[in-house]
């Protein structure tokens, strides 16, 4: 018989944690089959004129993407099927997510949203959205007073 090794018991809590991981962020396919949900990642960056996202979408084609913007909300929506074919039955480890996914970003007020734009490539889903002229800062013209200056009794 072998003795168990700390090793050993570090195994058996990470699998116990991978359970607990799997069974909250997991839901179950009509065959009562568990399956993780997809929610892809999402990144923002500023710049003077835009605002730029960047959305993770590994696997995921254009034909299976939808992306609406409603009010101050961007809604992303899509699926990110599973490959055919990869492996018998009962003999596919899987850790990636497959499914139906959605992700609603609530966006700041002052953005034109009828001028932005998407595109998709190399699994990422850029997303430009241009600040609105209204809301940009203006640069105001200060006049030094003369002769025909005019001030205002306090």
């Amino acid at each position: 018989m072998f003795a168990r090794t700390f090793w050993d018991d570090f195994a058996d809590y990470r699998r116990t944690i991978d359970q607990v991981f799997d069974n909250v962020y997991s839901r179950r396919s009509p065959n009562n089959e568990r399956q993780a949900t997809f929610t892809p990642a999402v990144e923002t960056g500023w710049t003077d004129d835009y605002l730029n996202l960047r959305v993770v979408l590994p696997g995921v084609k254009q034909e299976h993407l939808k992306l609406t913007a409603q009010g101050t909300q961007l809604i992303i929506q899509g699926e990110r099927k599973a490959p055919e074919n990869f492996g018998k039955e009962g003999t596919v480890y899987n850790q990636l997510s497959y499914g139906n996914f959605e992700r609603t970003l609530d966006l700041p007020n002052g953005l034109d949203v009828d001028q932005m734009q998407a595109q998709l490539h190399d699994g990422l889903l850029d997303i430009r959205i241009p600040v609105a002229q209204a809301v940009k800062p203006k640069q105001i013209k200060i006049s030094v007073g003369g002769e025909n200056h005019k001030t205002i009794a306090a």
